[in-house]
């Protein structure tokens, strides 16, 4: 291990800017020179493999935090699926839909990282007890015959004309390389953004209550008479930032009594569509699905900072369903926009088929001969 990377706080943010020890800095810089954010949560994790200062980086993915950080530092990130990866040491965001993974320069690096990374945990409750195949082994590039599915429901209102070439020309890739690409739907894909921002939050709500100053952790100092509920407030006031305050109060929030049936129930049934969805689409032959990673390349750090949070919630349109649905999702670079930053996509798989996923991603790094690297400025 070379060291500690930064990230969001308590990896809620999707552009590295919530961290208390300030933002990340993607190595890649548009024409005017403005520094860019390397996406969030994992973007020191991001940054760090785009820059060449490691050969990999572990990223933890709660709504697309490695897929989402890998597409705008043109690199690759995977999220296995739930349970591939043990969660033991990870603070826990989410703990239905948090799961570490790998991020790599590319595909054959994150199979081997994958294989190292995978396994059963007796730590882990949520740790499945299966084989772990030989990812690289099984990088062939031979996707003949393969049903790449292309959801409909992902060509979303207000989708840049370079996101939307670029998905054109993967598609084409793919069929390039005997794929067989057929049109699908995942009718509940436009519920999962807000299932997930119900869902997310109320876990968070309940996982960070242990943060009260008393076992472990940040602890403000106390006035001459203060108590323990003045010392439970003044801790959790000091020792969250804004972000991680919102997604709090916004959980607290939906768990609490009156409102559990109108927002959490209802956020959990649609999760429950939403995974029904790709089990169906699985069932009819599709092997794997090709979709944007994200909805644009990279932004400037504080081009969002008086938006709607809202605006930079939607960073995770593509990303989220992935997670509700315990998925494995990889993002690999692709192109570059017209200011020269990368832009990845998006490929989905099968529960447990790393494998076959891995193999896929390769066949598309391969046809898309992606080896741009930021200007160096370090």
């Amino acid at each position: 291990m070379l060291g500690k990377l930064n990230m969001d706080e308590f990896a809620m943010g999707s552009s590295n800017e919530t961290s208390a020890y300030g933002a990340a800095v993607n190595p890649w810089k548009a024409d005017d020179g403005v520094d860019l954010t390397p996406g969030g949560s994992s973007g020191g994790s991001a940054a760090a493999v785009a820059a060449d200062l490691c050969l990999g980086a572990t990223g933890t993915d709660t709504g697309g935090s490695i897929r989402q950080p890998a597409a705008f530092t043109g690199i690759t990130g995977i999220k296995p699926t739930y349970g591939r990866c043990s969660r033991f040491g990870i603070i826990a965001f989410a703990s239905s839909l948090d799961q570490a993974g790998p991020m790599t320069r590319d595909v054959r690096d994150a199979a081997i990282m994958l294989r190292a990374m995978s396994g059963h945990d007796p730590r882990d409750s949520t740790s499945a007890d299966l084989p772990v195949p030989d990812f690289e082994a099984m990088l062939t590039g031979d996707i003949r015959g393969k049903v790449i599915g292309i959801p409909r429901e992902y060509h979303v209102d207000g989708m840049p004309g370079e996101i939307e070439t670029l998905w054109t020309r993967g598609t084409e890739m793919l069929r390039d390389a005997g794929a067989l690409i057929r049109d699908i739907s995942l009718p509940h894909t436009k519920y999962a953004l807000p299932a997930y921002y119900v869902i997310a939050p109320a876990e968070a709500s309940s996982n960070l209550a242990r943060y009260d100053g008393v076992r472990f952790g940040h602890r403000a100092k106390l006035a001459q008479g203060d108590g323990i509920t003045e010392m439970y407030e003044k801790t959790r006031a000091e020792g969250f930032g804004p972000e991680v305050q919102r997604r709090i109060m916004v959980g607290t929030y939906v768990l609490s009594a009156g409102f559990y049936d109108a927002y959490y129930n209802q956020a959990r049934k649609v999760r429950a569509l939403i995974k029904r969805d790709f089990d169906q689409v699985f069932a009819e032959g599709v092997d794997a699905i090709l979709t944007p990673a994200t909805p644009s390349s990279a932004f400037g750090i504080g081009a969002m900072k008086d938006a709607d949070p809202v605006q930079m919630y939607l960073n995770d349109v593509f990303t989220v369903t992935v997670n509700l649905a315990g998925l494995p999702g990889i993002s690999v670079p692709a192109g570059l926009d017209h200011k020269g930053l990368p832009l990845g996509l998006q490929l989905i798989g099968r529960p447990w088929e790393e494998g076959d996923l891995l193999n896929t991603a390769y066949a598309l790094e391969q046809a898309a001969g992606f080896v741009s690297k930021p200007v160096k400025w370090w």
